[in-house]
This record gives C-alpha cells, structure tokens and sequence, in this order.
C-alpha cells in the first residue's frame, strides 16, 4: 500500500472517529439546532440534518498542507510542466534587442 495512501485512509478514519465523538456528546445540542434550522426555513428536519452533517465534517476536517510542503520531485515537473503549457503558445518571440543586457539595463547607462 502507497505510504500517502494510507496516511489518507488514517486521517479520513480519525476525522470520521472525531465527528461521531462529536456527534455523540453534543446530541441533545445538534438536534435543537436541526430542530431551529427546521423552524426558521421551514422544512422537514430529515431535510436540515444532512446539511448539518455536512458542515460539522467541514469543521473538524484538517486542513490540507500546501503543495509546496508534501509534493515530491516527479510532482514538482508535471505541476511545472502544466503551468508552461497554459500559457499562449501564439505570442512572437523577443527581438534579440529585447532579451539583451543592454535593453534590460538601459535605465543605469543614463
């Protein structure tokens, strides 16, 4: 099994055990919520209870670590390698005065 995989799994299933804890000590609190929400738009508490559930998954899940911090090298190329290809390929390349010293640096000879 792929290491990042697995701390996948281990992390859904953490997130999944948090939520249920959660879920299971503040009961009496969720259902008046559900029961308010139910109330105040004026549908069916079956109807408001996925959306809570939906948003208390939202809340306890830990945030995701940047790119920069968890890619690998082959990772690193192909992110690169998609960049470079969303350019314009369409556009005239520079003018050899136009990528030379003396046009990059035509400021300081003044």
């Amino acid at each position: 099994m792929n290491p990042d995989t697995h701390e996948g799994v281990t992390q859904k299933t953490l997130i999944y055990q948090h939520l249920q804890n959660l879920q299971e000590q503040y009961q009496d609190e969720l259902e008046n919520i559900v029961r308010l929400l139910a109330s105040i738009t004026n549908i069916s508490p079956e109807q408001v209870k996925p959306h809570i559930d939906t948003l208390l998954r939202q809340l306890v899940k830990q945030p995701e670590r940047p790119f920069h911090e968890t890619a690998t090298a082959s990772e690193w190329v192909t992110a690169f390698r998609e960049w470079a290809a969303s350019h314009r390929h369409d556009t005239p390349p520079l003018s050899d005065y136009g990528v030379s010293r003396e046009s990059m640096y035509e400021d300081e000879r003044l």
